[in-house]
Order: structure tokens, then C-alpha cells, then sequence
């Protein structure tokens, strides 16, 4: 336990049998729980977690599952058709066996099928909130995160003082060092595009996966519905900001050639991950600033984006008779100007508004 509160850490597993056992072995003994969750591994990932647990007799408070049941009488109904909704949805995610030993904190969940990150993720979600885990955390299981480091993680969440807690890589002296250049340039690109898709305007190093969730939040989330693969951690943030919670980063370090074997393809990656931020921007206006309460800054967004498309025909005609013609039509040219600073200035203004009301989430 950390200040009264109970601590689960999740730690997603694919091939990870020569640095799981490390992560396990240097987990902080303040840790109840910890859930391992292997994707379908083809190496000898579950069994060494498995001899992990069997010989593993760290002193820790037991998390029992915590079955809700349906209330009764007239008023009960609501409730109970929302638990019926959650069990529903829990029957979405992937099946998983369960190898537990009483005698330890490890718990090892087996995917049936292999699912990807996000749905790891997701199925140590479920099994943390089902256990009443106060605050969840995430190591992945390569090694690169810092056991150490995981306390100052948890700490804003179990002190109230946020929901949500990311690590931050970008923050260390040597992040510019220490971090392979080609992964810095990606990160701080994707992270720049993370900002607008999702309205923590002030985060960086958005694909880091070393984060802490509080329950609160964690029960909020509709788990089926996250990102199975990659992008988990940038949907998880626009989720958490559709809710309003609020959320927090601490100075982390890079670790890296320290065992780990990188099992992404930026080719195959880079596309989809860029398909899934423009759609969580899209669904972000669309649920937080028109279904759930109305703001001007939708418009701004709406007006930016038309009138660009009706800019594009009118630059693209009068650049055509410009070098096809060696003709220059001033009203085309003075009707495209106009529209374009338009559209200029209602993207200004939007992200100016979204900025405003969105800076309260971040402390």
C-alpha cells in the first residue's frame, strides 16, 4: 500500500521472457497486485512468470474480487440495467485463463488470442477495478521502466491531487542523449498531434506507457471500447478528457538498450496511428462540445474547416490560369485570400478556446 491506498501494476507482456522476470523481481514492495498479462506469447514468457509467482513470497495485502450485485425494488432498475451494460461490454474483451498462487501478489492472465497492446491493457484494466486496486499503474514488461521511479508515479494519484498520472521523458537532462533520435523526432511529433486530438494541450511524450490511473477513473472507462494496438495510451488520454479528469506528469528516465527488443513497425504503425488521432479529434468536439455541453469553439473548428474547402478549388483555379495561361484573375486571387484568412482565424480562435478550457485539466 501507498498512503492507505492499494497499488496494482499492470504489466503487458508479448516475447518478453528474457526481461519479465527482472520487471517482477524489482517490482516496489508497496505494490498488491501485480497483474501480468501475456498476449499470446511464443516464447517462454508464462512460465517464467509462473516459477516467478511460485517462489515469490513478498508480504502484501490481499485484493479480492469485488462482485457487485443487482439491487432491488422500483428504484434499483437504473443501476442495475448500467451493471448489466458493464458485464456486457466485459464479455467484448479477450477470454484469458487465470494462474494465481495465494502465496503471492503475481497474478498471470493468459490472452486466448492475441489482441495487441491495447487490449493487454485493457484486460489488466478490468481485472484491477474488479479488484478494487485504489490506483493502477503500467510496466510494460521490456524492461525500460524503472521500478524505482514508480512511486513518484502513483503518488499524485493516490494523494487526490490528479486521476491520471503519465511518466515524461522529454523532462530528463538527457533526454536529447539518451534517447535514439529517430524515436525523439517521432515521439515529439506524434505528441504534438496527440495535443490537438485529445485536449491536454500541455502534455509531451504522449506514447510513453509508464502511467497511473485512479479508480475513479478507471471505472469510467468503457474498456472494450480503447484501442487494441499501439495508440491504447493516446485514446486513453482523449477518453480521460472527454470525462474531465484531471491529469499530471513527472520527469521519468529513458532507459534504453537495457535487454528490450523494439516490436514496432513505424511503416505499418504510422498510418493507422494517424487515421486514430484524427478520428479521437473528431469524436472529442463531437461528444465534449456539442452533445455534452455546447461550445463556440465547435463552430470555429466547423467554419475553419469549410471554409478551407471551399478555399482549395478557388487557389487551385487561379494557380492554373496563373502558370497554364500566364493570366491573373484578381477576383479569384482576392476571394481566396479572404476566405483563407478566414478560415486562418477560426482555427486561431478555436485552439485558442480549446487550449483555455482544457489548461484546468492539466496540474
Amino acid at each position: 500500500m501507498l498512503n492507505g491506498k492499494t497499488i496494482a501494476v499492470i504489466v503487458p507482456c508479448f516475447n518478453e521472457a528474457r526481461q519479465v522476470g527482472r520487471v517482477l523481481e524489482t517490482m516496489p514492495a508497496f505494490v498488491d497486485l501485480v497483474i501480468v498479462v501475456d498476449d499470446t506469447s511464443t516464447d517462454a514468457t508464462a512460465q517464467v512468470v509462473q516459477r516467478f509467482a511460485a517462489a515469490d513470497h513478498t508480504p502484501f495485502t490481499p485484493l479480492v474480487r469485488q462482485e457487485r450485485q443487482p439491487g432491488t425494488g422500483v428504484y434499483a432498475r437504473a443501476d442495475n440495467l448500467a451493471l448489466e451494460m458493464e458485464r456486457e461490454a466485459d464479455n467484448l474483451l479477450i477470454p484469458c485463463e487465470i494462474a494465481r498462487c495465494a502465496t503471492s501478489r503475481v497474478v498471470l492472465l493468459s490472452h486466448r488470442r492475441n489482441g495487441g497492446k491495447g487490449a493487454a491493457v485493457a484486460t489488466g484494466f478490468k481485472f484491477a477495478r474488479d479488484h478494487g486496486a485504489d490506483c493502477t499503474a503500467i510496466m510494460d514488461g521490456d524492461g525500460q521502466m524503472d521500478p524505482a521511479e514508480l512511486q513518484q508515479l502513483c503518488q499524485p494519484v493516490v494523494t487526490g491531487r490528479a486521476d491520471y498520472c503519465k511518466g515524461n521523458r522529454f523532462k530528463h537532462r538527457a533526454a536529447l542523449r539518451a534517447i535514439p533520435r529517430v524515436r525523439h523526432v517521432g515521439n515529439a511529433g506524434l505528441s504534438m498531434l496527440t495535443k490537438v486530438a485529445t485536449g491536454y494541450w500541455r502534455v509531451s511524450d504522449a506514447q510513453t506507457g509508464f502511467v497511473a490511473i485512479s479508480r475513479e477513473a478507471l471505472v469510467s472507462l468503457e474498456l472494450h471500447t480503447l484501442y487494441p494496438r499501439y495508440g491504447v495510451y493516446n485514446d486513453l488520454l482523449q477518453k480521460l478528457n472527454i470525462a474531465n479528469f484531471t491529469i499530471t506528469e513527472v520527469p521519468i528516465t529513458p532507459h534504453y538498450a537495457v535487454g528490450e527488443q523494439s516490436k514496432l513497425n513505424i511503416p505499418r504503425v504510422a498510418p493507422r496511428l494517424a487515421g486514430l488521432l484524427l478520428r479521437l479529434f473528431l469524436q472529442r468536439l463531437f461528444k465534449k462540445y456539442l452533445v455534452q455541453s455546447f461550445h463556440p469553439l465547435f463552430l470555429l473548428y466547423a467554419f475553419s474547416l469549410l471554409a478551407f474547402l471551399v478555399d482549395l478549388p478557388l487557389t487551385a483555379r487561379f494557380l492554373y490560369a496563373y502558370f497554364a495561361h500566364h493570366e491573373i484573375w484578381m477576383a479569384h486571387l482576392t476571394l481566396a485570400t479572404l476566405i483563407g484568412i478566414f478560415s486562418f482565424q477560426s482555427l486561431v480562435f478555436a485552439m485558442w478556446f480549446d487550449i483555455t478550457d482544457n489548461d484546468r485539466l492539466y496540474v
